[in-house]
Order: C-alpha cells, then sequence, then structure tokens
C-alpha cells in the first residue's frame, strides 16, 4: 500500500471508487432511479477534478499495484453543524469493499488527521449514516466521539447523520 496526494489524473478512479462504495453501502435492496440519477451526477470525473483544483479540499489516495483503492478527503469549511467542531470536516473515507481488513481505512485515517494537523486544525468532524453502524464503529474505535445529528440530504428526502468529532493529536 503506497499513500499519496492525489493529483488531477486520479479524479476518473476516485469517481469510481464513490459510486462503488456508496451504492454498495446504502442502496441495498436495489437501484432506483432517484438514487442511481444521484450518484451519476454527484460522482463524476468532472466534479473530482474540480474538487483536486480546489485549495480548501486535501485528498491521499492508496494505492496498490493495479491502482487506487481507498481514499480520505479533507474538506476546510465556513459552514459546520455545530459549534464543537472545528472548520476541517472528514468528508470522505472510502475503500473498496473487496480491501476492507487490510489496514488501509487505518492508514488513510491516520494521514488524513496528519494532514489536518498540518493545516492548523486542532480536531476534525465527520458525519455517517445513522444506520451504518460498521463505519460508526470504526471511527469511535479511533477515538471519535459522537457530538449531535444532523441530516443528509438528497432533493426532498433527508437521511439522519450522526456528527462526531476528534482531536487531531489524540
Amino acid at each position: 500500500m503506497k499513500l499519496r496526494t492525489a493529483q488531477p489524473t486520479d479524479a476518473p478512479a476516485l469517481a469510481a471508487i464513490s459510486i462503488e462504495v456508496w451504492v454498495g453501502t446504502y442502496l441495498r435492496k436495489g437501484v432506483s432511479a432517484f438514487f442511481a440519477e444521484y450518484a451519476l451526477n454527484e460522482f463524476t470525473t468532472a466534479k473530482f477534478a474540480a474538487l483536486l483544483g480546489n485549495s480548501g479540499e486535501h485528498v491521499i489516495v492508496s494505492e496498490n499495484e493495479d491502482g487506487i483503492d481507498g481514499f480520505i478527503r479533507l474538506t476546510q469549511r465556513e459552514n459546520v453543524p455545530f459549534s464543537a467542531c472545528s472548520n476541517t470536516e472528514i468528508s470522505t473515507l472510502y475503500v473498496q469493499p473487496r480491501h476492507h481488513g487490510r489496514g488501509i481505512g487505518n492508514a488513510l485515517l491516520e494521514q488524513g488527521l496528519i494532514c489536518a494537523g498540518s493545516l492548523g486544525s486542532p480536531s476534525v468532524w465527520l458525519t455517517a449514516n445513522s444506520e451504518n453502524a460498521p463505519a460508526i464503529a470504526f471511527y469511535l474505535k479511533h477515538g471519535f466521539e459522537k457530538i449531535g445529528t444532523t441530516h443528509f440530504r438528497i432533493r426532498e428526502q433527508a437521511y439522519l447523520n450522526d456528527v462526531f468529532t476528534r482531536m487531531v493529536s489524540a
């Protein structure tokens, strides 16, 4: 496993991994047109290329001999859901399911925390779908603390998310 800063040429791989992980995590009973449309419009090469050119976005990828198998994205935000949140959000931490259990998520999280520290952030925050027990267990195991809830929205639909925070040097 090699960790490195994402490059513009990684945009297609980041989009593909995002579709794979998002659909596999949240659409367990089938793929409706509503969710397919969201995934195909949200996780595009063009959107990732733009994101990688934004100075408020920081993406670290995990790469094996065949390509990227996971990534962490940190976003510096002005608007945060709670006053206890810093301006640095872990907006995405995705690892391809077939690579789970190999330490990739741990390594990406560690590098993300180092990156947040280098940005001067004392802590990071993130949201996780309230029904995503494996993700919640992962974050709690790594020292995150639940501080509240918010909603993830797709058009008029709202999905309950838990909000977690953790000190960078914890």
